[in-house]
């Protein structure tokens, strides 16, 4: 049988290390953290948010799930950026694919994992409501082409959730942003799905697709 020592002993390294290169850093993670960003991001290992975009704990407000899928009907996600937008005051709100993403690749395929496959189907009908662009792309170029439409996809339905529309109907400062991440480089791209409020939603989101099927594959 396994035991965490190992990682309580990495722990303990991190933690002396953080403080000496940092002093009073844990002290100040004391007080009510202010994160400026949220990021919503696959909970694929290789793609650890802080590390990404080299931001320390605090810095940045963290919700994971399995090909980074954002749905009305998910309460854990809602909650949780209405916790990020209203409690935190986040100033910008990021959906983050990833190339070499295992759930969109099952989507993209109809595999049948089994219970996720209920989940990859929102997956799924992204892949059917963008089929054209799809199926005439190279075929080693689709699944990259699903992860970008599909983190365009989840950035819309965070704009159409209560709690953006909610959240800039009062004026509140928050942005929207879609962005996929390479494991091959460790590069961020910018999708340009950018928003910023409750004007111009779809148009934002067909120009974002349109860009999508224009880039060069």
């Amino acid at each position: 049988m396994s035991d965490l020592n190992d990682l309580f002993a990495r722990n303990r390294n991190w933690a002396a290390e953080m403080e000496r290169s940092r002093p009073g850093f844990f002290t100040s993670l004391l007080s009510q953290q202010k994160p400026r960003y949220m990021w919503i991001g696959c909970s694929d290992s290789r793609v650890p948010a802080n590390e990404i975009i080299g931001l320390a704990p605090g810095e940045i407000f963290v919700h994971r799930n399995v090909a980074n899928v954002v749905v009305h009907s998910d309460l854990n996600a809602l909650s949780t950026i209405q916790f990020a937008v209203e409690r935190l005051q986040v100033k910008d709100v990021m959906v983050v694919g990833h190339y070499g993403c295992s759930g969109v690749q099952a989507a993209l395929e109809g595999a049948r994992i089994g219970l996720a496959d209920n989940w990859l189907r929102h997956i799924q009908d992204v892949r059917d409501h963008h089929r054209a662009m799809i199926e005439t792309a190279p075929e080693h170029a689709r699944a990259n082409i699903l992860c970008e439409l599909n983190a365009v996809e989840q950035v819309l339905n965070v704009a159409q959730s209560t709690v953006l529309q909610d959240a800039w109907s009062r004026g509140q400062d928050v942005t929207l942003h879609g962005c996929v991440y390479g494991l091959h480089d460790g590069l961020l791209q910018n999708l340009h799905m950018r928003i910023t409020g409750n004007d111009g939603i779809e148009s934002i989101y067909r120009e974002a697709v349109a860009a999508i099927g224009r880039t060069p594959r």
